[in-house]
C-alpha cells in the first residue's frame, strides 16, 4: 500500500459511526487494518460489503484476545475512553483514541500513568495538529515571522449534528485547545467559561472560554452547534502581521500584514495591506495524524499528541467546566 512502509496489519478499530468510518477507510488504505469492530450488526453488514477482504466483528473481546493485534483504536463514545484505554494498555497493547482522553482529570492522569508505566504509546486524535496550515502556522510562529503573538482565537460554529451524552465545550472545544495550547507553547494561567444551555436542561449548547496566559497573551475559543451556518476558523493576531486558518475554505491559511500608525504620536490609525494566501501541501490530517501513530507503535517514539498534551488539553477542559458550574451557581 501507498505509504504504509514495511506496515504490519496489526492494529484493530473500535467505532464505525460518524467518525470511526474515516479512520477505517485510512487503515485500510494504509493496509494496516488487522480488525474493525463494532456493536452494531447493520454497522458491520454495510462495511463487511465495502471492505470484503477486511476482519469484522462484533465483539469486543476478540480485540484482546489474538497476540497478533499490537495497537486499538477507538472512535467510541467519550464515556467509553477511560475503561477501553485503559484495559487496552494493561493487556500490553498500544491505543489511539479520539478526544477527550477521557472525562475527568484523575482518569485522565491514570491512562497517562499506565502508559508510563507499562511502556505503552498513548495518542490522542486531536487532528488539527496534523492539519498542513497549523504545522506551517506553528512554523511561522517559531520563527517570529508574526512578531509576538498577542491574541490568539476560535470560532467553531454549525448547525447539525447535536448531541445529548455531551455537551458543546467537550464536544468542538478540545481541537482548539490543543492548537492553541501547541501554537503558544504554554498552558493557561487562568480559565473562565460561560455559555448557555437552549435545547437540553444542564447540557450547553454554546460556550465561550476566555484564556489567559503568561506574558499577557489572551485568547478566546466560542464553540456553538446552534449557528446557522458551518464555520471554523483560527485567528493569530500578532505583533507584526495576523493569520487566520480557515478550515471552511479552499484558502487555508492566509497573513495579513496589516500595520498601525500613530497620527502625531498618539492617534491610531490602520493601514491595511493585501491579503497573502500561504500554499500548502495537499495532505489529508487524518492520515497523517494515523500515519504518525503507526510509526510511533513500530518505533516506540512518543507521538506529537501523547497521553500528556491529551491531559493538558483535559485540563482545560475542566477549568472551563468549573467555570460554567460557578457561574451556574451564581445565576
Amino acid at each position: 500500500m501507498a505509504g504504509a512502509d514495511d506496515l504490519e496489519r496489526n492494529i484493530a478499530l473500535m467505532g464505525l459511526g460518524y467518525w470511526g468510518k474515516n479512520i477505517l477507510r485510512n487503515l485500510v488504505e494504509m493496509g494496516v487494518l488487522h480488525t474493525a469492530c463494532d456493536l452494531s450488526a447493520a454497522a458491520l453488514d454495510e462495511y463487511k460489503g465495502k471492505y470484503p477482504d477486511e476482519r469484522f466483528t462484533q465483539d469486543p473481546e476478540e480485540l484482546f484476545k489474538d497476540p497478533a493485534i499490537k495497537a486499538v483504536a477507538f472512535a467510541t463514545p467519550a464515556v467509553t475512553h477511560y475503561d477501553m484505554v485503559k484495559r487496552t494498555l494493561l493487556s500490553g497493547r498500544d491505543a489511539y483514541v479520539e478526544k477527550p482522553l477521557a472525562l475527568t482529570l484523575e482518569e485522565g492522569r491514570e491512562l497517562v500513568e499506565i502508559a508510563r508505566r507499562e511502556g505503552r504509546v498513548l495518542m490522542v486524535g486531536h487532528i488539527l495538529q496534523y492539519h498542513p496550515a497549523v504545522i506551517r502556522l506553528k512554523e511561522m510562529i517559531a520563527g517570529g515571522e508574526l512578531g509576538e503573538v498577542e491574541y490568539i482565537y476560535s470560532n467553531r460554529l454549525n448547525i447539525g449534528k447535536l448531541r445529548t451524552e455531551e455537551n458543546i465545550l467537550w464536544s468542538f472545544a478540545p481541537h482548539d485547545i490543543s492548537v492553541i495550547l501547541a501554537l503558544l507553547g504554554k498552558e493557561p494561567t487562568k480559565v473562565t467559561c460561560h455559555g448557555g444551555a437552549y435545547l437540553n436542561k444542564g447540557i450547553y449548547d454554546t460556550t465561550m472560554t476566555t484564556l489567559e496566559f503568561p506574558g499577557k497573551v489572551r485568547g478566546h475559543i466560542f464553540v456553538s452547534w446552534l449557528h446557522p451556518f458551518k464555520e471554523q476558523k483560527l485567528v493569530v493576531v500578532g505583533s507584526k502581521k495576523m493569520a487566520v486558518f480557515d478550515d471552511v475554505s479552499q484558502e487555508k491559511l492566509c497573513l495579513y500584514p496589516h500595520s498601525i500608525n500613530w497620527t502625531e504620536g498618539r492617534i491610531p490609525v490602520a493601514e491595511k495591506a493585501e491579503r497573502q494566501v500561504v500554499e500548502l501541501p495537499k495532505a489529508e490530517p487524518l492520515r497523517a495524524e494515523l500515519m504518525h501513530f503507526t510509526k510511533c507503535v513500530r518505533h516506540r517514539s512518543t507521538p506529537l499528541t501523547d497521553g500528556s498534551e491529551g491531559l493538558m488539553v483535559l485540563s482545560v477542559l475542566h477549568a472551563a467546566e468549573e467555570s460554567l458550574k460557578e457561574v451556574a451557581r451564581d445565576a
